[in-house]
C-alpha cells in the first residue's frame, strides 16, 4: 500500500492523488444516489401509469391520488390548465391561445422541468470522468520531474534515488484511470436512462393531449352531450388508437 508518510513523496503528487480520491468519493456516492433514484422513478412511473388508464373516465383520471413521480407530476399540470381554460376562470398570459397550444405549453414546461432534476449530477460525474485522467496525469509528471531532481542532486540514477519518484507517477496514472472509468461508465448509462425516461414522458404527454381533444371538464348541463362525452372517454386504455 501506498505511504503517504513517506518523506520522500512529493507533496504535488499526494495533493493529486487525495483530490483524486475524493474525486473517486463524490463518483460512487452519485452512482448510488442516481441508481436509487432512476429505479424510484421508474417504479412511480409504472404505478401511475397503470392507474392513469385504468381510470373509467378523464375526471377520475383527474382524480387519481396517492401517487408521485415525473409521470404523475406531468398529468396534474396537464390536468389543471385544462380544469382552468374549460372552467373559463383563467384569464393571464399563460392560459392564452389555443385550448391544445396551451395544453402543450404547460406540458412541454414540466416536461423540461423533470429534465433538469434527473439531470442533477450528471454534469459531475462528465467533469470527473474527464478531468480525473489529466489530474493524474499530472502527478505522473510531477512525479517524473521529482526523479529528475534526485538525480542531479545526487548525481546518480540508482534504484534507491528514481524508486520513490517514478512509484509515485506510477500510483497518479493509475488512480486518475481507475477514478474516471467509472465515472465516464456511469455517466453514459445514466444519460441513456434519462433520453428513456424523457421520450416515455414525451409519449405519455402526446396520449393526454391526444385524450384531451375528445374530454371537457366543463359542467354540461346538456344530458345528451353529457352522455356523448362518456361514451368517448368510458374507457381511458381504449381512447387512444
Amino acid at each position: 500500500m501506498y505511504n503517504f508518510s513517506d518523506t520522500s513523496t512529493s507533496i504535488v503528487v499526494q495533493a493529486v492523488l487525495l483530490t483524486l480520491i475524493a474525486g473517486s468519493f463524490v463518483t460512487w456516492t452519485l452512482i448510488l444516489a442516481k441508481s436509487l433514484q432512476v429505479w424510484l422513478i421508474r417504479k412511480q412511473n409504472v404505478k401511475y401509469r397503470a392507474a392513469f388508464w385504468s381510470a373509467r373516465n378523464f375526471q377520475s383520471a383527474a382524480d387519481l391520488k396517492d401517487h408521485n413521480g415525473p409521470a404523475y407530476r406531468v398529468a396534474t399540470v396537464g390536468f389543471n390548465v385544462l380544469k382552468d381554460i374549460d372552467s373559463n376562470t383563467a384569464n393571464d398570459l399563460q392560459h392564452f391561445g389555443d385550448r391544445q397550444d396551451v395544453l402543450e405549453r404547460a406540458l412541454r414546461q414540466q416536461i423540461q422541468k423533470e429534465r433538469v432534476t434527473r439531470e442533477s449530477g450528471l454534469v459531475v460525474l462528465a467533469s470527473i470522468g474527464s478531468t480525473a485522467p489529466f489530474v493524474g496525469l499530472f502527478g505522473t509528471v510531477w512525479g517524473i520531474m521529482h526523479a529528475l531532481s534526485a538525480i542531479g542532486k545526487t548525481g546518480s540514477a540508482s534504484l534507491d534515488v528514481v524508486a520513490g519518484p517514478i512509484g509515485e507517477a506510477l500510483i497518479a496514472t493509475a488512480v486518475g484511470i481507475a477514478v474516471a472509468v467509472p465515472a465516464v461508465l456511469a455517466y453514459n448509462f445514466f444519460l441513456r436512462r434519462l433520453k428513456t425516461s424523457s421520450n416515455n414522458l414525451d409519449d405519455f404527454a402526446e396520449d393526454l393531449i391526444t385524450l384531451s381533444r375528445k374530454a371537457t371538464f366543463r359542467k354540461n348541463t346538456d344530458t345528451t352531450a353529457n352522455q356523448g362525452e362518456k361514451a368517448v372517454v368510458h374507457n381511458l386504455k381504449g381512447a387512444v388508437a
